[in-house]
């Protein structure tokens, strides 16, 4: 059994994630829909993120780390780097404790993601994906400006914002007397399962925490199997626009090579049936990134049959053009 005090992340940690976010986060419900658990054999249940404040998971982790920056150090603003859902949460984060934000992003995410973005007061910074360095191009605009750097998810204070996901998760099922089995997380960096692993491990230890990925961005899956990070080496792109992490980070794979039972994958054509499904049966607008671990639920690609399963759907932020597609 791993030793919880060796991880840069303590439950303690997540434990004062969730007083700081307390007053400005949505403690977003855990549903437990039949028609999913008879479509699996399983009592499953799903924590929409789409409902919280900005459309995903990212204000969590964006509010804790801005919220952590001392007062003397706040008129630099922020810097973050994003393809969507943390830009907003970092936007809606410095709106809310009146900072600047600059959020670079790619040229290429979703216009929704983009408008979004702006219209919470933060300012844009667009970059080529193929190109350009992301991380080189904040750094930049941050030491010129005396800017914090709010990395997506390489951050123990944005990991424990994170990790009130599955603290809320653990509470809620401990409230029901339910032991969970598994519990599938979306993942890219890493950020928001190595937060929720840590808090769901810390009162259900015996429960398998398992990544879910784009078929062929499977670096969280390569790195797991391997016992040390490595890059998925896909070129092209997925419909997960927001899951095309090349590797784990530094900080969350410390995290998720301990606490993290294996990564599956589904496919693009697993994940648009995935998000039809949220939203003809769940009734829920989930994004096909935010989709990954439901598709790999709905696909089989993890054993669910006869178990308590939970499906974190990690944000709802999708242009209205595609979304249309998607469903029909």
């Amino acid at each position: 059994m791993t030793d919880m005090s060796l991880l840069p992340v303590s439950h303690a940690d997540i434990d004062a994630a969730a007083r700081a976010i307390a007053l400005f986060a949505v403690r977003t419900p855990l549903l437990s829909p039949p028609v999913l658990g008879e479509r699996v054999g399983a009592k499953v249940f799903v924590k929409p993120e789409v409902l919280q404040r900005t459309g995903s998971f990212k204000f969590r982790g964006a509010f804790n780390k801005l919220s952590s920056i001392p007062a003397n150090a706040r008129g630099g603003g922020v810097v973050a780097f994003s393809s969507g859902n943390h830009a907003q949460g970092v936007a809606a984060a410095a709106q809310i404790l009146n900072m600047r934000a600059t959020i670079v992003m790619p040229a290429d995410a979703p216009l929704a993601k983009r408008e979004r973005t702006k219209a919470l007061g933060a300012e844009v910074v667009l970059y080529d994906r193929d190109r350009e360095d992301r991380e080189a191009i904040a750094r930049d605009i941050a030491g010129k400006r005396g800017a914090t750097l709010v990395p997506p998810y390489d951050d123990p204070m944005v990991i424990a914002g994170q990790g009130t996901v599955g603290r809320e998760i653990a509470e809620d099922l401990a409230a029901l007397g339910i032991d969970p089995d598994v519990v599938v997380v979306p993942v890219s960096g890493g950020g928001l399962v190595a937060g929720v692993a840590t808090a769901i491990k810390a009162r259900f230890p015996k429960a398998m925490v398992i990544s879910a990925e784009p078929e062929g961005f499977d670096d969280h899956a390569r790195s797991l199997r391997a016992g040390k990070r490595e890059a998925h080496g896909a070129s092209g792109r997925t419909i997960c626009d927001a899951l095309m992490a090349l590797t784990p980070g530094e900080i969350t794979f410390a995290i998720n090579s301990r606490l993290l039972a294996k990564g599956v994958t589904a496919s693009d054509a697993e994940v648009v049936a995935a998000v039809a499904f949220a939203f003809r049966e769940l009734k829920l607008v989930v994004e096909p990134g935010g989709a990954v671990g439901l598709a790999a639920v709905l696909a089989g690609h993890v054993e669910a049959r006869g178990k308590n399963v939970v499906i974190v759907l990690s944000g709802g932020n999708v242009d209205a053009d595609l979304y249309a597609k998607l469903i029909a």
